[in-house]
């Protein structure tokens, strides 16, 4: 009898700690919106819908980047990469909210750019991709540049 209660007591807590573990494990999976693997409320509104994390865009239109983190444009100044608030003139018939932009999350993506070029060239014209200003997806509206963020705040206080 002492045997049995034994092994009732070791598959009580094997069980236990299982549950523990998956517990944790869904802690850390980025389903939340408070989660540190969330970022929409960063994201311009012309960035793409579908991505609950973009630290980068590559924008194959004009071959450069745009960090999210940063809210600056990562572009060629000749054979360096500079980085700005807003792109220069020579980038001004850019329209972010026509054009195709692909997350890229790594750290200083630019620095792969010839890979993203050869990778997501064929993206280059391509403008019909739904941006976060557009969606009607709920998720978008904690950005506070959405056209529907306002109503959303008030909905949340009741």
């Amino acid at each position: 009898m002492e045997k049995s209660k034994l092994c009732l007591l070791l598959f009580c807590a094997v069980v236990f700690a299982g549950i523990g573990v998956s517990s944790m494990s869904c802690v850390g999976s980025g389903t939340m919106y408070g989660s540190a693997d969330v970022n929409i409320s960063d994201q311009p509104i012309w960035g793409p819908t579908g991505y609950d994390r973009a630290d980068y865009y590559y924008i194959p239109d004009i071959d450069s980047y745009y960090s999210v983190s940063e809210h600056q444009y990562i572009y060629r100044d000749g054979s360096e990469w500079t980085h700005g608030a807003s792109l220069p003139s020579s980038y001004s018939g850019y329209d972010p909210y026509h054009s195709y932009k692909v997350v890229v999350n790594e750290d200083k993506p630019y620095q792969n750019n010839d890979s993203h070029k050869a990778k997501f060239g064929t993206f280059k014209g391509v403008k019909d991709q739904p941006v976060i200003r557009d969606s009607k997806d709920p998720k978008y509206f904690v950005n506070k540049d959405h056209p529907q963020h306002d109503n959303w705040v008030k909905e949340q206080k009741h």
